[in-house]
């Protein structure tokens, strides 16, 4: 039997047992902004991951590990168990004011993501209910809440500081009935405008029926410095999410943990799979936690660099830049006709320049880098503006 190479769909080949509603589904896409067979070396200031990678003494400690402890024959700690313990010591320590973490208040996903899938399934699948977001904010939010077929409500954001719509929220809870919103989703601080929650948005959010779930996303925490973890025990119906991918310089390992009342951590236990970390990752997680001040030491360079580069753009015509909590800077082009085009066009251009960042939510999100590679984001902006 001939096996062709390729196939050509046409109408009579197309998948008809795929659902209609993902024909239209934009999919995440990593490092977009133009052809990836550009030959320079990219600066990857797109993905808000640190700038640097794990120090070669840990890399050899992790090694170590690989070789003396890890069986390649054997699954995984399938619980996670002096994982959830490591982070749960790690989260108490940085939360003011509050009870000891336990580890029955942690659940540890590949990467954030699939933390996000699981809440999905544990609360709106099959028509149970609706999601909420405020854009512009975190694309998979949405992305993966179609993916399971769960509508998605979306309110605005203010254009001057990207302050949610409050008014907006209350009508959308209010008026979504069938299904009704079962889960609100805020990023402290948002991704990509980088502002935190505000005073007025976090008492919303305290207010909120205990029938929907609060996921408040602190991918970003380490940067930020603001959490809410210590009103976790007043509020149940809260989750928090953090990641070992940005601070933590693990982007390649994929890990992701949250916070929450340990009946709804024992939910997500329920509908994880099995064995969803690698030995190798749960490993490299425990490391840096055991390491976790050498690592975390680079946090004020990268907030020292944040600021420069806030200067060195703000100082570009046609270019409006918002200060931020996070690692990185979202900006938007001023004073032209059409500036997503202009956007597009500029993020195409600095990828063949050899700088990659990312054009969303009707704006550009810039990670802070490395010096050198702030220093060439900035001249090479300021250059193709002014072409």
């Amino acid at each position: 039997m001939t096996i062709p190479s390729t196939v050509t769909p046409t109408a009579s080949t197309a998948l008809s047992f795929i659902r209609s509603e993902l024909t239209s589904l934009q999919a995440y896409t990593p490092h977009p902004g133009g052809a990836e067979s550009v030959q320079v070396e990219i600066d990857r200031v797109d993905t808000n991951e640190s700038p640097y990678d794990l120090p070669l003494v840990l890399k050899q400690e992790l090694g170590k590990v690989w070789m003396d402890e890890i069986e390649s024959n054997r699954y995984p700690d399938g619980g996670h168990n002096r994982l959830k313990a490591a982070i749960a010591s790690y989260v108490t320590e940085f939360t003011v004011n509050h009870p000891s973490i336990l580890p029955s208040q942690i659940c540890v996903g590949n990467g954030s993501d699939e933390l996000l899938r699981s809440i999905l399934i544990a609360t709106c699948v099959g028509g149970e209910g609706s999601i909420l977001v405020a854009a512009p904010t975190f694309s998979m939010y949405g992305i993966l809440a179609q993916t399971l077929g769960i509508p998605v409500v979306s309110v605005d954001r203010s254009a001057v500081n990207f302050e949610v719509d409050l008014d907006a929220a209350r009508s959308a809870i209010k008026e979504n009935q069938n299904p009704p919103i079962r889960v609100v989703f805020m990023v402290h601080p948002n991704s990509p405008t980088g502002n935190a929650l505000t005073a007025a948005e976090l008492e919303w959010l305290r207010g909120l029926s205990s029938d929907i779930l609060v996921v408040i996303d602190e991918a970003y925490f380490e940067f930020s410095q603001q959490t809410v973890v210590a009103e976790l025990a007043q509020h149940p119906n809260w989750v928090v999410l953090r990641t070992f991918s940005k601070a933590f310089r693990l982007a390649a390992h994929r890990v992701g943990y949250a916070v929450g009342h340990p009946q709804l951590i024992a939910t997500l236990e329920q509908v994880r799979l099995p064995y969803n970390l690698p030995s190798f990752s749960l490993a490299a997680a425990e490391l840096v936690l055991q390491h976790r001040s050498l690592l975390l030491s680079t946090i004020s360079e990268t907030m020292s660099e944040r600021d420069r580069l806030f200067t060195a753009l703000s100082g570009i015509t046609n270019l409006q830049v918002w200060r931020s909590d996070a690692n990185f800077i979202y900006a938007r082009i001023r004073g032209v006709d059409n500036p997503d085009l202009v956007m597009t066009e500029l993020v195409a251009q600095l990828k063949i320049q050899g700088t990659s960042i990312r054009h969303t939510g009707g704006g550009l999100r810039i990670s802070i880098g490395a010096p050198s590679e702030n220093d060439r984001t900035c001249a090479r902006i300021d250059r193709l503006l002014q072409t």
